[in-house]
């Protein structure tokens, strides 16, 4: 008996062929990042001295003036004067080093918006230092959005960044998003959404993306902008907790709350981590915009690295680079 069947065409095998490379890569790179990070202490270390990988989760970098000629601003996006040229590669590898900081995942920056060449040449340059978080593009079709996630994916970015403030209307009701965000899951590649303008706003939007893929994480920037002055709002942070959520602990500057924090940790901070759990939180500065703050880069790594003095080993560990690692994957190597 003859069985009559089709070779996929071309066009299907290619796409197999990606997605199969895709995947592999992503195997690789978080085969040893399930558990936080056990690795050794890096040669520079904080003033706290707990001896632990550090990585940073939450930090922006954008071309200079000069850079600027090959790397030009999105229109009506050129950083203010004060910024325009403390946010460069050079400028972010300087400051880690100060603090001891061994790796960073950079947040496309909105100066370049869409044009991720700047932050990819830093990836591509330093690729055990750096990773990326790629900035969703509303306006394109279904196919050409999973597209360019992919070609981002194998350029060393690692996350996507839903803002919610480029989409004519809700994230969850946008086709290229949802299709986005459910090819995420496969890739094992988080969403992060910034709340800028306040959690209420996009918080149905929220539980409507994680009930369509349950398997996608997302992560919320910096505490999820729930100010200590505003319980409301934190009280819908901690209620996302049902769901796969977890928060960076960043831009502690934006919280309301002046230098040294008391009030972000005690309010926000220990709630958070009695909620979410030290493998559901990762620690970020917000750099370049916390160079213009009284607590610098290095004090904000120090100031979250003092909130846990008291804690156990494993918190830690998680915090400050352990869960970064986690979702994103390892840093340096094995």
């Amino acid at each position: 008996m003859r069985h009559n069947f089709k070779l996929p065409s071309t066009k299907a095998m290619q796409r197999i062929i990606y997605t199969a490379t895709l995947l592999v890569i992503f195997i690789i790179s978080h085969s040893y990042s399930f558990q936080p990070s056990s690795s050794l202490p890096s040669k520079s270390t904080t003033a706290t001295k707990l001896n632990m990988k550090t990585i940073d989760s939450h930090l922006h970098i954008w071309a200079n003036a000069k850079e600027s000629n090959d790397y030009p601003y999105a229109p009506e996006q050129t950083p203010p004067p004060t910024i325009i040229d403390v946010a460069s590669t050079d400028a972010l590898l300087q400051q880690m080093s100060e603090a001891g900081v061994d790796g960073a995942l950079i947040v496309q920056p909105i100066n370049h918006k869409y044009d991720h060449r700047y932050v990819k040449n830093a990836i591509k340059s330093h690729p055990d230092k750096f990773k990326g978080m790629m900035l969703f593009d509303p306006s394109l079709n279904e196919d050409l959005a999973v597209d360019r996630l992919e070609e981002l994916v194998l350029d060393g970015f690692v996350g996507v960044r839903f803002n919610p403030y480029l989409f004519d209307g809700k994230m969850s009701e946008n086709p290229s998003a949802v299709r986005v965000f459910e090819r995420c899951a496969a890739l094992k590649v988080p969403i992060g959404i910034m709340c800028f303008k306040g959690i209420e706003l996009h918080y149905d939007d929220i539980i409507a993306l994680c009930k369509s893929s349950p398997e996608t994480s997302v992560i919320l920037d910096h505490f999820g902008f729930a100010a200590v002055d505003n319980q409301e709002q934190f009280e819908m942070v901690l209620a996302l907790a049902k769901f796969n959520v977890a928060v960076k602990i960043s831009a502690l500057f934006r919280l309301s709350d002046a230098f040294p924090y008391d009030k972000v940790k005690t309010e926000r901070f220990e709630p958070l981590l009695d909620t979410f759990g030290a493998s559901r939180l990762m620690f970020g500065t917000d750099f370049p915009y916390v160079t213009q703050e009284e607590v610098g880069y290095k004090g904000a790594v120090e100031t979250v690295a003092s909130w846990l003095s008291g804690k156990d080993e494993a918190q830690r560990r998680a915090i400050m680079g352990g869960t970064a690692e986690r979702y994103f994957g390892t840093w340096g190597g094995k």
